[in-house]
């Protein structure tokens, strides 16, 4: 075979990134697309588990925590706009380095994580319809349907997953905002009930690493930045699709968290902590409101698995490019993104077949937040003068997501210690096989 065949061969498996191919409307129902997936429907019931009767609060207190994470987003998306997305901003901060390659890496099973949390949501939620038991094999074969169902979606082309997009967050955004409004609305509840349902006690270390699981519910946010050389304008257009993304949940996470505890006791909310807006949604509306509720979920799970697919290939196939982890082509044709769609798909799959979705919300919970400060650090440490970033709000971002986690952790090391090993081991596989990959590379 001739150099230049192998050369032409290369070129074409070469990330192709379309410029000017997503709108500012577009990237907003993206980011949309993957917060209101798992995050309101899975993780409401987890998150009262930890936070007692004031769960509700929980997400308004999660989203000053990300309104000043995103803070940094913004000001690094305004900077350096990439498709790469939050690979680039490491990149730029820490070099070629062990640690961008690592804290990418993170960031990427963080987010294929989120995938499988929504996969098995969707079929935790499509099942209420038949009523059959969540321990059903059921759950996993319907999520690995529908990740294959995001995969033939996501090589239909950039305009096709923007349009549908759109689509799928106005219809979910409009049906959410009914169940929660309707909701409220038949129970008659209100703002000074919220201390007196039910008959948990809400502690502080509770409250705190609830928050960590509301926090991931936001974190969809951040794929935005991981199409940033293909959105409109992008210099302007990322940041504000960011903050028009967190604006919008922000209000609908709360007005749903007051329906769920308007309409169940605390102790019927833990008790259906995977399927908890479904079985608020019967008190209120009976069956047509659970079918209601459930037809929903499965929009959102849906819309969300295809967002975040179409954004965390892209940042694996950035870090590829940019040589920070290992590729193989396994014989498959294509550029590496088809590729990288690909490995995504089948590793959400994995995940989605041997882990439940506590376990799957708490490890990307850890995954995230680690991440999450080594953004802030390198700011902090490296770019702000450069970006013109405030060190106090980047201060207070870090000292944030130190005590949620640390609030987490704790937690998990008294009910559920696995998910602490698990995580300390999956981040130091991460780092041994960065630092060798590099090392040999170099």
């Amino acid at each position: 075979m001739t150099d230049s065949h192998t050369n032409s061969r290369d070129k074409d498996r070469k990330t192709i990134y379309k410029t000017n191919s997503l709108s500012l409307t577009g990237a907003v129902s993206m980011g949309t697309g993957v917060m209101i997936g798992a995050g309101i429907f899975a993780l409401t019931g987890q998150i009262a588990e930890l936070a007692g009767s004031l769960f509700p609060l929980v997400f308004l207190a999660a989203a000053i925590v990300t309104a000043f994470s995103a803070y940094s987003y913004v000001k690094l998306s305004n900077a350096y706009p990439s498709a790469g997305g939050i690979a680039m901003f490491l990149e730029k901060a820490y070099g070629k380095s062990t640690v961008t390659a690592s804290c990418g890496l993170l960031m990427y099973f963080s987010m294929v994580i989120n995938e499988s949390l929504v996969a098995r949501t969707f079929g935790t939620y499509s099942l209420q319809l038949f009523d059959i038991e969540q321990t059903s094999w059921l759950v996993p074969l319907l999520g690995a349907c529908l990740l294959i169902f995001a995969f033939i979606v996501n090589i239909s082309g950039n305009r096709f997953i923007g349009t549908f997009s759109l689509v799928m967050a106005l219809i979910k955004i409009g049906g959410i905002s009914i169940f929660a409004i309707v909701g409220l609305w038949l129970s008659g509840f209100s703002f000074e009930s919220i201390s007196d349902n039910g008959s948990g006690n809400t502690t502080i270390s509770g409250f705190l690493a609830a928050m960590a699981l509301a926090i991931l519910s936001y974190k969809g946010f951040t794929t935005i930045t991981n199409s940033g050389s293909e959105i409109r304008d992008p210099h302007r257009n990322v940041g504000r699709a960011i903050i028009i993304s967190i604006a919008i949940c922000v209000v609908i996470y709360f007005l749903v968290a007051l329906a769920v505890a308007g309409n169940l006791e605390l102790s019927e909310i833990i008790r259906a902590r995977d399927f908890a807006l479904a079985q608020a949604s019967r008190p209120a509306l009976g069956n047509y409101g659970l079918w209601f509720t459930v037809v929903l979920a499965i929009i959102a799970t849906v819309s969300g698995i295809i967002a975040s697919t179409f954004a965390v290939s892209r940042m694996l196939a950035m870090l590829t490019d940019m040589n920070l982890v290992p590729h193989s082509h396994f014989g498959m044709p294509g550029s590496i993104q088809k590729h990288t769609l690909v490995y995504t798909i089948v590793l959400a799959m994995f995940l989605t077949a041997f882990f439940d979705l506590s376990r799957i919300a708490s490890l990307g919970a850890i995954f995230y937040i680690i991440m999450d400060i080594a953004v802030h650090w390198g700011i902090f440490r490296y770019l702000r003068r450069k970006i013109n970033a405030n060190a106090v709000v980047l201060i207070i971002a870090i000292v944030t997501d130190i005590v949620v986690l640390a609030a987490f952790l704790w937690i998990k090391v008294t009910t559920d210690v696995f998910i602490v090993y698990a995580s300390v081991v999956g981040i130091l596989l991460v780092l041994a096989g960065e630092r060798m990959f590099l090392r040999l590379r170099s």
